[in-house]
């Protein structure tokens, strides 16, 4: 039977982590209250002995008195504690709740604080409660550019929904409902008024944010054909136009928003209940430690209180479900289910037995291709140079793909271990969204498929077939990797390979729209995109940001340089360059992306919030970084290599930087993860493509 604290870790909200009850802290007090009671219990028994010169004995009326004491104990259960409620303020309508004991308890101290802490537990689930309601769960409107939408008045209107007064009336049921629920809407119509033509006096304008380059082609050829062929029909008195294509995507946009509003509603749900359930068990343990049975009436009052005794939440599921299914999934509510609950895929242990067969292979291979590569003299200082030009190469950037892969399965595991919500960061779907597993699996067979291309080319080199022909079996891997990437069957993770094709275009595309975390995120393991950022939010930290990027790639021009004309200047300028450029990074490393360095912090020198429990971690994490940041000093020392051994050792640093931006991303998610955490943030706020006009 697994434990409730684990069930508790387990299911709660991560984001929310700090609103739940603190079962742990309650637990410590309960065993303070045990170890107390022990003591005294060995005081007592020590002392009877004294008084009875080490003589024991039992009296007949023992039971008697045993009867009578748990009688009475019975009957004075219900006014061992009394809750009260007090208003916290004058003027302030929130009320909080004060234990006091009725009764003297012979751990009197160690009770008096636990059912302080039990209070303080409760208040703050009743004060977040009221001061945080679940405005954060609703989609909030988005008011775009005017030239990017579509209204319908009149015969638009009626297009629509065919009789403006049916969906008007439609429209106001709906929202009087959700009202009813306690949920506001931003720019939302109160009522439908018309004109003195009886037409709608405000009208919906339908507004599609440019996010990807598609919407952003959509977009200008809206414009276009709305100037060059809808202003003439309009003018004629025609009618207006309604893009059909905006009116599919609006409604895109709305189910994700009734789907997010409904994973923000079943969180809520599982905050009540794992609350009620923890004040359950740690007044059960109580009971069993204190020998009363004083839970019963301050679980009355938490039974009573608004965020046990309340069914709104639950009233507004099924409202959203209703409304979900009839307008979204034909009156067919397994299929609307599988919008709203979609079930994640179960992880399969065939998985694993790849992850090792694979990774069995590869280690197999390498060894061949090692063996072979020593007989042949292929990495010897006087053989051919045309292996390690052409050949070489691009075998190692598909070595470099696979550690890259590597590390992001790295990441996975312990940001799933840590409990780090990366699929609500990046907003990948939980059902298709890569797990760690899977990512090994990529990894291990994309670097067996490698190996043995590679171990291929020596057999074949060394049975003496034209250099020429051979040669090409690296262009081979990669146009059947490339192959396999836009493979459009659903073989080989397509979910996660057309993710990772949109981040790609997102990332090219990124002038002409906004960028999302994700593709923020995959372009700093590439370059950044800063500038773009700092247009979207006029954050001159994003500029400081550029700037860093700027200044790394002074230092490796700089370098490259100095590679082609070694002197004292360009020695000179490399030196300045590179420490200015490091010591650049590493500010932004520790301060900006990880939170650390923070002297005020509890924790020294990182910051108040850690999700590893071993600190020591952070600190060697810091050390590492700082080694792997200063790699650069080996191309400034002039090693006399050859060139070969100058192949491989670009590969090695290759290699590093590789795993130092592994190593990066953890930390990083974590600060983004705890920033969430500190905000409450659990669910997305979706933007809705609506905006209200006035025909007068």
């Amino acid at each position: 039977m697994v434990k409730f604290s684990k069930e508790l870790e387990a299911q709660l909200i991560p984001e929310w982590k700090d609103a739940f009850v603190n079962y742990w802290q309650l637990k410590k007090h309960i065993k303070k209250i045990k170890l107390s009671k022990m003591q005294q219990k060995q005081h007592h028994h020590h002392r009877d002995f004294n008084h009875n010169n080490g003589v024991f004995g039992l009296s007949i009326c023992d039971p008697v008195r045993f009867l009578a004491s748990k009688f009475s104990r019975d009957n004075e259960a219900e006014n061992i504690i009394q809750v009260k409620r007090k208003v916290m303020e004058e003027g302030d309508d929130h009320e909080v709740y004060e234990t006091e004991l009725a009764q003297l308890f012979s751990e009197e101290d160690e009770v008096r604080a636990f059912f302080e802490r039990l209070d303080r537990e409760l208040n703050k689930i009743l004060i977040d409660r009221r001061r945080k309601p679940s405005g954060g769960i609703i989609p909030r409107s988005w008011t775009p550019c005017p030239r990017n939408s579509d209204f319908s008045d009149g015969q638009g209107g009626a297009a629509l929904s065919g009789d403006g007064t049916a969906a008007a009336t439609e429209t106001d049921d709906v929202i009087a409902a959700l009202e009813r629920n306690g949920v506001s809407f931003i720019n939302a119509a109160s009522s439908w008024a018309k004109t003195k033509k009886g037409k709608p006096k405000v009208a919906m304008r339908i507004d599609i944010p440019a996010e990807t380059p598609a919407r952003t082609i959509s977009a200008v050829t809206s414009m276009l054909w709305e100037d060059l062929v809808n202003n003439p029909k309009k003018e004629s008195g025609t009618g207006n136009f309604i893009n059909r294509k905006k009116i599919q995507c609006a409604e895109k946009m709305i189910r994700g928003a009734f789907v997010e509003l409904y994973r923000g509603l079943g969180l809520l749900k599982t905050y009540s209940s794992l609350n009620m359930v923890a004040f359950a068990k740690i007044l059960k343990k109580f009971d069993k430690v204190s020998n009363q049975k004083a839970s019963a009436s301050y679980l009355q009052v938490v039974k009573r209180s608004h965020f046990i005794s309340s069914d709104k939440v639950v009233r507004l599921m099924d409202e959203v479900e209703s409304i979900f299914t009839k307008h979204f999934a034909n009156n067919d509510r397994k299929k609307a289910m599988k919008f709203l609950r979609p079930q994640q895929q179960k992880e399969s242990h065939m998985v694993t037995f790849f992850v090792g067969l694979f990774t069995g292979c590869f280690v197999s291979l390498f060894c061949v291709y090692a063996i072979l590569a020593h007989l042949s003299g292929i990495f010897s200082a006087n053989t051919e140079a045309a292996y390690m030009e052409t050949v070489y190469p691009v075998f190692s950037v598909f070595a470099l793909l696979c550690l890259h892969l590597f590390m992001y399965g790295c990441n996975l595991f312990m940001w799933k271990s840590t409990r780090i919500n990366y699929n609500f960061i990046f907003e990948f779907s939980p059902n298709t969204a890569l797990k760690y597993r899977d990512a090994f699996l990529l990894c291990t067979t994309f670097m067996t498929a490698v190996v043995a291309a590679m171990v291929v080319h020596l057999l074949l080199r060394a049975s003496g077939f034209s250099p020429s022909k051979i040669d090409a079996i690296p262009g081979i891997l990669l146009l059947i990797s490339i192959c396999l990437l836009i493979c459009p069957f659903d073989i080989f993770y397509r979910p996660t390979r057309y993710c990772f094709l949109r981040i790609i275009r997102n990332i090219i595309c990124s002038p002409f729209y906004k960028v999302l975390m994700v593709d923020f995120f995959m372009a700093d393991q590439l370059t950044s995109q800063c500038a773009r950022r700092w247009f979207d939010e006029y954050d001159t930290n994003h500029l400081a940001n550029m700037g860093k990027y700027v200044s790394a790639m002074v230092a490796a021009g700089a370098r490259l340089t100095y590679t082609r004309q070694s002197n004292y200047l360009w020695f000179g300028i490399v030196l300045v360059t590179s420490v200015v450029a490091t010591i650049y990074q590493l500010y932004w490393d520790f301060v900006k992306d990880w939170g650390f360095l923070n002297p005020n912090s509890r924790n020294p020198w990182l910051r108040d919030d850690l999700i590893l429990r071993n600190k020591s971690i952070y600190y060697i994490s810091i050390a590492l970084n700082v080694v792997l940041r200063i790699a650069w000093v080996e191309t400034v020392m002039r090693f006399h290599v050859t060139t070969v051994q100058w192949r491989m050792l670009d590969f090695f640093m290759a290699s590093l930087e590789v795993i130092r931006r592994g190593h990066w991303n953890f930390y990083r998610l974590e600060n983004e993860h705890l920033s969430n955490v500190g905000k409450f943030r659990a669910v997305k706020a979706v933007p809705l493509p609506f905006r209200e006009m006035d025909f007068d």
